[in-house]
């Protein structure tokens, strides 16, 4: 039976934290660790993880700084690693697994293997609201050729990209392709490491995996949407995405995607310290280059 290791991150959402644990906790395969990354929360979370009592074998990894979901996934995927699991299960602090949702993953990747070879990636859940509906900004990014699996009778699709929300990643995978980039902090960090995984082989999504996202509001983002409470995120959005299209991809798509940040603000009457903001970004993004970390 493949040993894995669940990790989550967190910040200061304490109350969500523990339902994720106890959704965990609850699973039907059972994971061989629990490693919990707390970003140097400021809520109690830090003494609650210190007096935690679980029947799962428990790893805390209390950062001294937060160094957002980028670099607590990579903390924490590392740790897994080093404890010698087969597959790192990842999800936010607000992302709750149905009880089935791991066995069903490991059985959707074993099956995905079969049919696409032992190259195949990730293997990710269906993420849902609060309300059962489709969760808007956490759906995978399908290939041309989606259903090929669903046409052999597997109950799987594939996919090119996925977010952090409850995604299986072998061993191997980690070895051969190193950590999400710490230094993205936030967004795009998932989005750029699944591709990394996927380049030669796409991943999938296990339909009948599901995890419920606990999130504020169940809306997709664009760059119509820049205001003054969410400015910081979009700039690290908008840094990130740049670095990606500019340095993994061409000059040509790092133009593309400026154009649609100019364009979407532009539509969005985006105010113009914020339009301005995200021009440095921008221009950040151009040469900002992180270098993958290892783990051999």
């Amino acid at each position: 039976m493949a040993s894995v290791a669940a990790v989550i991150v967190t910040f200061n959402r304490l109350e969500k934290l523990k339902t994720v644990i106890a959704s965990i906790e609850a699973q039907t395969h059972a994971p061989s660790s629990l490693v919990i990354v707390d970003n140097a929360s400021t809520d109690g979370t830090g003494d609650y993880l210190r007096a935690l009592k679980s029947p799962l074998r428990l790893d805390i990894v209390s950062l001294s700084t937060n160094t957002g979901g980028a670099g607590g996934f990579s903390a924490g995927m590392r740790r897994g690693y080093e404890l010698g699991a087969d597959f790192v299960w990842i999800m936010d602090d607000d992302g709750y697994p149905e009880p089935e949702a791991l066995e069903r993953l490991i059985h959707g990747f074993d099956e995905a293997v079969d049919e696409l070879g032992e190259e195949m990636p990730f293997a990710c859940s269906v993420v849902k609201y609060i309300d059962g509906s489709i969760c808007e900004m956490n759906n995978p990014v399908p290939t041309w050729d989606w259903g090929r699996l669903l046409a052999r009778g597997q109950n799987s699709v594939m996919v090119t990209r996925c977010s952090f929300v409850s995604v299986l990643i072998p061993r191997w995978a980690i070895e051969r392709h190193g950590l999400p980039y710490k230094e993205y902090f936030i967004w795009f960090d998932d989005a750029e490491y699944t591709l990394r995984l996927s380049r030669e082989c796409p991943g999938v999504q296990v339909l009948d995996s599901v995890t419920v996202h606990d999130m504020g509001e169940n809306a997709g983002v664009n760059f119509g949407m820049i205001d003054a409470k969410n400015a910081w995120k979009f700039a690290y959005g908008v840094r990130n995405e740049a670095s990606y299209r500019r340095q993994h991809q061409s000059l040509p798509h790092f133009l593309m995607f400026a154009a649609q940040v100019i364009v979407g603000m532009r539509r969005g009457g985006v105010q113009s310290k914020h339009r301005r903001q995200m021009y440095r970004k921008l221009w950040e993004g151009f040469k900002f280059n992180p270098q993958v970390d290892r783990v051999v």
